[in-house]
């Protein structure tokens, strides 16, 4: 789990920054920009011969799922939300994460089942804030379709590389990385022209690359690798309040530090009941 809370902690600024120095450029582009530049700090790590044809393609097509179409949708819904409100809609994927998981296996989990929705209850006082919502349906959707390629995503890797105990995480990230360039790059091929980006959508796109999905999504998926589905999906929403926290604090906007805190508190409250339910082999 302290992999996880690293993660979230380091997306905290990205809904802040991409919503400032990103918003108006193609998502395809920044997208494709940001998991190049994270394939390229994991690919010397690969092990062609201990994956074979079979387990590269695998491992391309989840990232294509987990990251490429999760970022293009999640990237295009700036265009639509401001960036407390994206941070706010991705309050639903531990349900994706926890319905997904038990469909999969044909089993309920009555109390990951339970942490998730109070995960979700956790973000959800986040809206109080916010009398002035003025969202649109198109954004909503947007980043409902992101969380539920985000959540499959990270449920296929953990359940391949679990299958897998003696290769390490290092080892696959590139391939993911490079799988995640995939939709972009089919978007790109129908408007090939580049963005002209200044210094600061410079600087963001490195810290974007480099940090939040070469470091950030590295430590995620070790996380996942290593927990039970419960907490797995209320740590989904650990982002939502760290997120919230910077968007207002950091990128302009009046925050009220008591829903923050009540959130928080929430969320830890779920990540509890998520580890009192996990049985001892998960």
């Amino acid at each position: 789990m302290p992999a996880l809370l690293l993660a979230s902690l380091i997306w905290a600024c990205s809904f802040g920054l991409i919503k400032r120095h990103l918003a108006g450029v193609d998502p395809a582009w920044v997208t494709a920009a940001r998991l190049g530049l994270a394939a390229l700090v994991f690919l010397p790590f690969v092990r062609p011969r201990a994956l074979g044809f079979r387990g590269a393609a695998t491992l391309a097509g989840i990232g294509a799922l987990q990251f490429g179409v999760m970022y293009v949708l999640y990237l295009e819904s700036f265009r639509h939300l401001r960036a407390h409100e994206v941070a706010l809609f991705t309050l639903t994927t531990p349900l994706f994460v926890t319905l997904l998981a038990d469909l999969r296996e044909r089993r309920l989990r009555p109390w990951a089942l339970g942490a998730s929705l109070l995960a979700i209850a956790g973000a959800a006082l986040l809206v109080n804030r916010a009398a002035d919502f003025a969202v649109t349906l198109r954004g909503v959707l947007l980043v409902q379709g992101a969380n539920l390629a985000f959540a499959a995503g990270q449920l296929a890797y953990r359940g391949w590389s679990r299958a897998r105990p003696a290769l390490p995480d290092h080892a696959a990230m590139g391939l993911l990385y490079g799988g995640g360039m995939l939709p972009a790059l089919l978007l790109i091929a129908r408007q090939p022209v580049p963005p002209r980006l200044d210094g600061g959508q410079l600087l963001t796109v490195a810290y974007l690359g480099l940090v939040a999905s070469g470091l950030g999504f590295y430590l995620w998926n070790a996380g996942a690798r290593r927990c039970g589905t419960g907490t797995l999906a209320v740590m989904n929403n650990a982002k939502v309040p760290l997120g919230v926290a910077a968007s207002l604090l950091l990128f302009g906007e009046n925050a009220e530090p008591g829903p923050l805190l009540l959130s928080l508190l929430a969320m830890a409250a779920a990540v509890l009941l998520a580890e009192r339910g996990r049985p001892p082999a998960q």
